[in-house]
């Protein structure tokens, strides 16, 4: 390439170095000057021009610009057209960007006529996001500095996006006497807030003491309802791998990871799992919006990324999260207050799904010899609460519970949960007085009913929204759950069938509704038989419970 100052005569094929305005017309810079460019020049009294021309081998900036950021991309990323010596590279979803940081040295460092710049390493980008540029300085580059770039770029691309991956997460949260309340509103707010900004969902809340086996039995009941993320806030922060939470995580079958963290704030994470499933002991920050070390680690595991002892503790560079506008003592009593006016907010929103569960929990067991099977463990989770929780996890817009049989005793056990609690005088009479029950005591909004047997300890969360994803409010459908063309459980049915669903009688499901209307049934596919599974006598129980595995010892 030949930069310089061109006489007009000589400067046919120039690309100008700046922009000129020639009488009423405007010549850019970077333009290619033709025949007629030249005339005006001539006309306007202008002789020379500054400017670059191009040699055999050289690759003008834009298009060098495109070939360079193409070689940079990775999964999840997308280059756009380029312009004056400019091409970005883009995310193409919602995730955490991944750089080959030794390799993008390595490219710039060949010459500067490159210039690349990246986001840094896991930094959460939404779809359309610049998360690469690459500039050419000059006007143009050799062919031989492209292919060097080609070289270094051939192990593989060098930026990606890590998607993030929707997670059905639990909260447990214990808690001591005299705590206030707005603690507890601030935290759920904080961390709802987080979960759906990165396209997840805070599906179920659960409170209990300070204690290790309380703590235990939440986790438990997480797990049955299907969460596939716990996280855990205790009453008092967590000191040792032997206190209260990491003990109970440990009762859980759970195994410690790793505690601590070199990022402030924050040092005071635990990381675990049980079996597939990641648990979280949150830091005493993470009640508070201000980012901390949960972010980081939330980030990572929500993009599927590796969280290893060393991976964490290779965050203390940079890990000194501070906004230089702010003292360093700010407290978070703000960020309470705001947090918890939101959660009150999401509380006031919360329902615009279609879907109202109905659980039935009013049997009377009459073929478990004198046991009320609800309140039978699988896994450490009575029945009815492993149904119960599994609907409050799931997308369904309320849950009602309809009680009966012993229904002090069942009533107690789903304290504190947001459902709505029926008695059902009749319960006696069958299955069919409890739907009738439950169906008339359903928000008036609700568009449908998913209809929820509590015997069934298999069924979670995600069986559910599978059921409510398959329901369209635009038309009446029965949704039902099916195996290599057998039917099960739940059943979904939509409110233009509620009055006839509430005329079946004697202790009959929804079979014979779904005989009568077979042309408005919807089949969703599973590959378990936990649609099948019910328990009405001791030997199912105990098959259950063997299958299990878990302990089931008294509720």
């Amino acid at each position: 390439m030949i930069f310089g100052e061109f006489r007009c005569e000589d400067a046919l094929g120039v690309m100008l170095a700046h922009t000129l305005n020639v009488g009423a017309k405007t010549l850019k810079k970077g333009r290619v000057l033709d025949a007629r460019d030249l005339v005006l020049l001539r006309e306007a009294g202008i002789g020379t021009v500054s400017g670059a021309r191009l040699e055999r081998d050289d690759v003008a900036e834009s298009a060098a610009a495109a070939e360079i950021a193409a070689l940079l991309a990775g999964p999840n990323t997308a280059t756009r057209d380029p312009y004056t010596g400019r091409c970005n590279l883009h995310a193409s979803t919602r995730g955490l960007v991944e750089v080959d940081a030794e390799r993008i040295d390595s490219l710039n460092l060949l010459d500067e006529a490159i210039a690349i710049g990246t986001l840094p390493r896991h930094t959460p980008v939404r779809e359309g996001q610049v998360i690469a540029t690459v500039k050419i300085i000059p006007f143009a580059v050799p062919r031989r500095l492209l292919e060097a770039c080609r070289e270094i770029a051939s192990a593989g691309p060098l930026v990606r996006v890590a998607e993030f991956a929707p997670r059905r997460a639990a909260l447990v949260m214990s808690e001591r006497p005299g705590m206030k309340e707005s603690a507890f509103r601030a935290t759920v707010a904080a961390t709802r807030a987080r979960l759906e900004g990165l396209g997840s969902r805070l599906a179920l809340v659960l409170r209990c003491p300070h204690e290790r086996g309380a703590i235990e039995h939440m986790l438990r009941q997480a797990l049955a309802a299907g969460c596939n993320l716990l996280l855990v806030a205790g009453a008092t922060v967590t000191k040792d791998r032997n206190d209260v939470v990491p003990a109970s995580v440990v009762a859980a079958g759970g195994v410690i990871e790793h505690f601590g963290m070199p990022v402030e704030p924050g040092n005071m994470l635990l990381l675990a799992h049980i079996g597939p499933v990641p648990v979280v002991n949150l830091p005493g920050c993470a009640r508070s919006q201000r980012t901390n070390g949960f972010d980081w680690v939330l980030r990572r595991q929500l993009a599927g990324l590796p969280l290893t002892r060393v991976d964490i503790m290779r965050m203390g560079v940079g890990g000194l999260i501070r906004n230089p506008l702010e003292p360093d003592d700010a407290g978070d009593e703000e960020d309470t207050d705001a947090a918890a006016s939101a959660e009150a907010a999401h509380a006031r929103v919360a329902g615009s799904h279609d879907v109202a569960a109905l659980v039935l929990a009013a049997g009377r067991s009459s073929r478990m010899g004198g046991a009320n099977k609800l309140l039978e463990p699988v896994d450490g989770v009575p029945m009815v609460l492993r149904a119960v929780n599994a609907a409050l996890a799931s997308q369904a817009a309320s849950v009602t519970v309809v009680l009966g049989h012993q229904a002090d005793e069942v009533e107690t056990m789903l304290a504190g949960r947001a459902v709505q609690v029926v008695r059902n005088p009749d319960h006696a009479q069958g299955m069919s007085s409890s739907v009738r029950c439950g169906l008339a005591a359903l928000p008036p909004q609700a568009r449908a009913a998913l209809v929820v047997l509590g015997d069934m300890p298999g069924i979670t969360a995600d069986h559910l929204d599978r059921l409510i994803d398959a329901f369209d409010a635009t038309r009446p459908a029965i949704v039902v759950p099916c195996r290599q063309g057998r039917r099960g459980n739940p059943v979904l049915l939509p409110r233009e069938l509620f009055g006839e669903a509430s005329a079946v009688s004697g202790d009959q499901g929804a079979r014979g509704l779904i005989a009568r209307h077979a042309q408005l049934v919807t089949q969703v596919e599973f590959d378990d038989d936990a649609i099948f599974v019910d328990v009405d006598s001791p030997d199912e129980l105990a098959r259950v419970r063997g299958a299990g595995g878990g302990p089931d010892g008294p509720a």
